[in-house]
């Protein structure tokens, strides 16, 4: 008995042994990190950190690879049990009778095994090693997952490891698109990698592999007529260099998925083309020593992302390396966009009612239009569509800093890191900082939102600003339908893109209306101060587009603006993508109305020119027009008259259109049919309404004069807007008299060095004042 128990525990032991003596992971090596496109070709690869170019392991083996490396290596795989008995057998006999180690008589699934031993000696206690653990390693795994593991693993040749990294370095394509010729090459190739050095064992290696074919045509797996093209084809020559479509997506991917294969989500035809595309432009913008560029590519309905360009193909110098997409750099004008939506969906205003567009100044700040000029008054639309900085920041005054800042976060712009007051009213001219990234996910979200609206019976997806996704294998979950809007409501979406329509295009695209296959894109356009950062983001129903285009270091250049260096980029990536059609209007969250034509206000009862709109429902809580008075005219309408001084039947009731005095001085220039209020008649008893404000100097203005060429300093003009320009006015300068004006209220003035107080008081004993200082 005692002698039974030894055995059974002795057995017990050896079994127990027997099952735990492989590994549960065979190959431990790092991996190189693969990425993919979204139809599996390869997009980029980073070598492992051991210097190997091994792609992490997969589980099946292509099916000519497989036929041809069971024929050379292991032609009864199938039905041995890890081990062939005849095959040791005539190893042993060869070995013995040479006194060298001449052959092997391993089975791949013992080569399987030494391969992951990493380099033990090849002795015959450890053949037996190797023979326990393949048959342990058949009893586990099946014998396609024992090919996979040999297929992977396997050397090539160099610092290539496993079939995958072999067919894109030798033959550049992937295992399953080579042909009988190339899987030959790669079946002999790991029992004698150093075959594979171009002009060294060339004919060896051809040998090898034709000896391969001739097998496969004489057991009928070829035909003859493959056989003979089969052994027609070269070897490679050379190794050939990664695809490198995607360096900077696969820079970001390596990250989270180090050492992974990852299927992306990118268009490998529309990354490919967007890539020259790149590639031709900064050719043009590198004359003008601007090195760098970004652009993605969403899809709307999936937010997906289709095309990742992280930077130009530029040199280290240039920071070719810096993946531009997730840097922060300063929005320009990209904003304006939201606040419009902002101001809509809040009900501040509709569509094309007038903002002033006029000289500003917000304490020390004083912003200006790109071109230094003022339209006095133009409709919100029209002020977006053209990128007005004036209109911009008096429209985020009147909104509220704070409210808007709160609109922004909820937009989730991961680089808006401090409060309101930080960036004060220049947040919507650059002050603040985002990166393309974000930027393009704002627009997709209100996309995705107009299209959902119009899909659904007119609700929202609760989580439509979401992250996009570079990840295949994920889809994007939207969350719950419901009847509350999540950010912005459908109709003020809609009517901010109505406004982004009509953004001028640049030359090569300016008259894109006139073309039926031409594409209705929303877009914007930002420059950043200083032009440092010109950027372009537009979308249609299905894809939103961003651009980013500047120096990675900050640096500045003249002709760095978003519509001459972005925007051209902008549309060459659109006319690589289907036609779209436009958003449907979301007639739910919209009512018909009268609006005045000429104020872009709900029509008030003195409005005499009227038409219906559709605008957002919370516009309906605006003010009426409040520049439409009723007055009363003699019957050539030259003079207003009361009845002091006109027969009631004489007298003419007329609708005036009235702006006041500073935006009527711009207006007026732009606009050559308005006409000022008439004046009272003299005959008659009552006064006009006066009002007058400053046009320069500016509220606490300091004021450089400059010289002329000969030497003398130049004067400063003063100017004033006044409703009754025929008035006289009398000015003083620090309570000094220094001179009057009638009809044109300009004049010169030469002040001192300092502080001053201009005060201009007219015949009526109106008055206003300015403070200024001059410096040297």
């Amino acid at each position: 008995m005692k002698k039974r128990k030894v055995k059974f525990i002795v057995l017990s032991l050896v079994i127990i042994a027997y099952y735990f003596c492989l590994p549960k992971q065979l190959f431990k090596d790092s991996t190189s990190t693969v990425i993919t496109g979204s139809n599996h070709e390869l997009i980029g690869a980073k070598i492992a950190d051991d210097g190997q170019w091994r792609f992490p392991h997969k589980d099946s083996v292509p099916e000519k690879f497989k036929t041809c490396i069971i024929q050379f290596e292991d032609e009864y795989f199938y039905k041995h049990p890890g081990f062939n008995p005849v095959s040791i057998f005539k190893a042993l006999k060869e070995n013995l009778s040479s006194g060298t180690v001449k052959r092997g008589g391993s089975t791949l699934t013992q080569q399987v095994i030494r391969l992951s031993r990493k380099g033990k000696s090849r002795t015959y206690f450890e053949k037996l090693k190797e023979l326990i653990l393949a048959t342990r390693l058949e009893l586990r795994d099946s014998k396609e997952t024992i090919l996979a593991y040999y297929s992977s693993n396997a050397p090539f040749g160099g610092n290539v490891v496993g079939l995958d990294a072999a067919s894109w370095r030798y033959f550049n394509r992937s295992a399953n698109n080579l042909s009988w010729a190339e899987n030959a090459t790669l079946a002999v190739l790991p029992n004698a990698p150093s075959l594979i050095y171009p002009g060294k064992n060339e004919k060896k290696l051809l040998n090898k592999r034709n000896r391969l074919l001739e097998k496969l045509l004489q057991n009928a797996i070829i035909d003859s007529l493959t056989y003979d093209l089969s052994i027609a084809e070269g070897l490679p020559q050379k190794p050939y260099p990664l695809p490198k479509l995607a360096p900077h997506l696969l820079q970001k991917i390596t990250k989270n998925h180090k050492g992974k294969s990852i299927e992306t989500t990118i268009d490998v035809s529309l990354q490919n083309q967007v890539n020259s595309i790149i590639s031709q432009h900064h050719s043009l913008l590198s004359q003008n020593e601007i090195h760098n560029a970004a652009v993605l590519v969403l899809d709307v309905k999936t937010r997906q992302i289709l095309a990742y360009v992280g930077n130009t193909p530029t040199s280290k110098k240039h920071q070719k390396d810096v993946d531009i997409i997730d840097k922060p750099r300063s929005t320009g004008s990209i904003l304006k966009p939201f606040l419009y939506a902002a101001m809509l969906d809040a009900g501040d205003m509709l569509p094309k009612t007038l903002v002033a567009d006029i000289p500003s100044q917000f304490g020390n700040y004083n912003p200006e239009n790109y071109y230094k000029t003022y339209d006095g008054a133009i409709p919100a639309s029209r002020a977006l569509s053209r990128s007005l900085n004036v209109p911009s920041v008096r429209m985020l005054q009147e909104f509220g800093l704070d409210r808007f800042h709160h609109y922004l976060k909820e937009l989730n712009l991961k680089d808006l890191k401090y409060n309101a007051n930080h960036y004060g009213l220049s947040l919507i001219l650059g002050g603040a900082e985002s990166n393309l990234w974000d930027l393009c996910k704002s627009y997709a979200a209100l996309s995705s939102t107009l299209n959902h609206f119009s899909e659904t019976s007119s609700e929202y997806y609760s989580n439509e600003f979401c992250e996009p996704t570079l990840l295949a294998s994920e889809k994007i979950d939207f969350g719950k339908l419901q009847s509350e809007k999540t950010l912005f409501d459908a109709a003020s979406i809609y009517l901010t893109y109505e406004s982004l329509k009509e953004v001028n295009r640049p030359e090569s695209d300016e008259n894109w209306e006139f073309f039926n296959n031409s594409k209705q894109i929303a877009w914007k356009t930002g420059t950043s101060f200083g032009f440092r950062d010109a950027w372009a983001i537009g979308t249609t129903k299905d894809y939103v587009v961003g651009v980013w285009v500047g120096n990675a270091d900050g640096e500045g250049r003249p002709g760095l603006v978003g519509v001459e260096t972005a925007a051209p980029i902008l549309f060459d990536v659109f006319d690589l993508l289907p036609k779209s059609n436009w958003f449907s209007k979301p007639f739910d969250e919209m009512q018909e109305i009268a609006i005045c034509k000429k104020s872009g206000h709900r029509a008030s009862q003195n409005c005499d020119e009227t038409e219906n709109r559709f605008v957002q429902i919370s516009g309906l809580k605006t003010k009426p027009c409040p520049y439409h008075i009723l007055i009363h005219t003699d019957r050539n309408e030259t003079y207003q008259v009361n009845t002091s001084c006109e027969d009631a039947g004489n007298i003419k009731h007329k609708s005036w259109f009235v702006l006041p005095p500073l935006m009527a001085y711009y207006y007026k220039t732009k606009n050559p049919f308005y006409k000022a209020l008439p004046k009272f008649r003299n005959d008659c008893l009552g006064d006009d309404i006066i009002s007058m404000e400053f046009i320069y100097p500016k509220e606490n203005n300091r004021i450089f004069l400059p010289k002329d060429f000969n030497g003398n300093t130049n004067e400063m003009i003063l100017k004033m807007a006044h409703s009754k320009p025929e008035s006289t006015l009398f000015w003083y300068m620090d309570n000094t008299f220094i001179g009057s004006t009638k009809d044109i209220h300009e004049l010169a003035v030469l002040p001192k060095h300092g502080k001053h107080i201009i005060t201009a008081v007219d015949e009526f004993g109106n008055e206003a004042k300015r403070y200024f200082e001059v410096s040297r």
